[in-house]
């Protein structure tokens, strides 16, 4: 694997950095502020971006998207975590199970999300179907070539701005060695669908502006042709286009704590006590190294999950390995920060605080850290037999 960054990637980093600290932290005390993007602020990301053609970078160049690779991608993700994810979300990175999109699909899904014309959100948990998703309750009923579905999901980030939703719902059972299982179809819905309703979620201490919904179905009859890939084969989707999503939460991380900890390794170097810079202080340089290191490791550890796709060597091992360690890095750094710039570290005036409360969720949200590391033993221990 090579450490060195090629002339595009660093292009990639430069770029998206100039771009968050220039276009994004200005905005970040308005949405904290508001709980929510103003409008006139999300059209105007959202043109520069595409403006400088970095939009839909994440989608396949067959598909018509910038078509970077893990690797680069996963740079990318890193830069925007340094500023709000209610604001980097706007840089528009569309959802890559749309590249399954077929036939009348790709005109009316596909093309108008990578164009920025239309914004999408994804929708599978529910509110007795988290980490376990094949307990979920939502359901369709066939009914010739239609579908009828009831149920509910909550939690879905960015449904109050999405023009669809690309939902997973159970449409049936089917026998297996293990017992009955359901059957999950992703469906592709218009929000001006009757019979489906998107309203406000629930009041949240992490990445404020960045709002979660709930979706309501209720008797909301959608066609076979919305049926993105097979019926019953909704997982099978899921697993070949979002398999990177939780890479990219460690990236955002990594990001995220890079900004923090040097905001950190600043305060200490001119913050006095006792007639010297608190950093000279053993108690506080000893925390600077162990943040430093983390973040490294953390950094190292995301990039090789990336390199490994981009190879196409197996990586869920690793993904899991990044997602766990990164989050739980961000979580030690917010508060070690916090714990140097002492009182102020909590005070609205500076954005340490929100630091610390937007890196809670990181450990629950595409995976708890529990289920990565029931992922990572699992992998350890299947070729045993155990």
């Amino acid at each position: 694997m090579e450490f060195g960054l090629t002339q595009e990637q660093q292009m990639v980093v430069d770029t998206v950095r100039e771009f968050v600290e220039k276009e994004l932290y200005p905005h970040e005390a308005i949405v904290e502020a508001k709980g929510h993007v103003p409008a006139e602020i999300t059209r105007d990301i959202r043109q520069k971006v595409l403006d400088m053609g970095f939009y839909a970078a994440n989608i396949p160049e067959q598909f018509g998207g910038g078509g970077l690779d893990h690797v680069t991608m996963t740079l990318l993700e890193r830069e925007l975590g340094r500023a709000s994810q209610a604001l980097s979300v706007i840089f528009g990175r569309p959802s890559n199970i749309l590249c399954g999109c077929t036939g009348e699909q790709v005109e009316k899904y596909l093309n108008p999300a990578i164009r920025g014309e239309k914004i999408d959100c994804i929708a599978l948990t529910e509110p007795d179907a988290g980490s376990d998703v094949r307990s979920m309750k939502a359901s369709a009923i066939k009914d010739g070539d239609d579908w009828i579905i009831n149920g509910t999901k909550h939690f879905i980030t960015h449904a109050d701005e999405a023009d669809f939703a690309i939902v997973f719902i159970a449409t049936g059972e089917e026998e297996t060695s293990r017992g009955p299982k359901k059957r999950i179809t992703c469906f592709l819905i218009d929000r001006d669908t009757p019979g489906f309703e998107i309203r406000d979620g629930y009041q949240c201490v992490s990445h404020r502006g960045y709002n979660n919904s709930i979706l309501n179905f209720d008797n909301c009859r959608v066609s076979s042709a919305q049926i993105l890939g097979e019926e019953g084969c909704g997982f099978d989707e899921a697993n070949t286009w979002l398999g990177a999503t939780r890479l990219t939460v460690a990236a955002l991380a990594v990001g995220r704590a890079q900004r923090c900890f040097d905001m950190a390794v600043e305060w200490a170097a001119e913050r006095k006590q006792f007639g010297q810079a608190i950093g000279k202080f053993q108690g506080v340089s000893f925390k600077l190294a162990d943040m430093a290191t983390e973040i490294q490791a953390a950094e190292y550890m995301t990039l090789g999950a990336a390199w490994k796709l981009d190879q196409g060597l197996p990586a869920d091992q690793d993904i899991a390995m990044a997602k766990l360690y990164a989050t739980e890095m961000l979580g030690r750094v917010t508060d070690e920060t916090l714990q140097i710039f002492g009182g102020m570290g909590l005070m609205s005036e500076l954005p340490i605080e929100r630091f610390w409360r937007d890196a809670r969720v990181e450990r629950i949200w595409d995976g708890t850290s529990e289920i990565q590391r029931h992922i990572i033993s699992r992998g350890l221990l299947r070729p045993l037999g155990a």
